[in-house]
């Protein structure tokens, strides 16, 4: 198990709720983004397996009936086992198990589950990282 991530770099804790100190730190943030390796970071952030649901999809899967029916499709929870690598356009691809198959998808369209699971903070920097580019 690794040790808890801390998510709060750009936070401020008020009575109204977290919001960022400053645009400023926003940027230097993103600017440590540009010149991180991914996979290297994501390697030392990250404990496998753990439980994934694919929140986001490239294709018309919002628009149609398949996404119910087919593996690995918006929508499903399924086990993230582990890295497979960088490719173009799609970013740092996973290794998924939805029940018996295997498959791989971008960890761009994952969100980890439950919210207090320490692998969430992680994926969701490198989400907010790769929408952000």
């Amino acid at each position: 198990m690794k040790e808890q991530y801390d998510s709060s770099w750009n936070l401020v804790r008020s009575p109204k709720g977290n919001f960022p100190k400053s645009c400023r730190a926003y940027d230097e943030k993103y600017q440590e983004w540009v010149k991180r390796d991914w996979m290297i970071w994501l390697k030392e952030n990250l404990a496998f397996p753990f439980v994934a649901k694919r929140t986001d999809d490239e294709d018309d899967a919002y628009f149609a009936d398949v996404a119910k029916r087919e593996l690995f499709r918006l929508g499903h929870t399924m086990h993230v086992i582990g890295l497979e690598g960088q490719y173009g356009r799609n970013g740092v691809m996973v290794k998924v198990r939805e029940g018996r198959r295997i498959g791989h998808v971008p960890l761009f369209d994952l969100e980890v589950i439950p919210k207090d699971a320490p692998n969430f903070w992680p994926v969701r920097e490198y989400v907010v990282w790769d929408a952000n580019k």
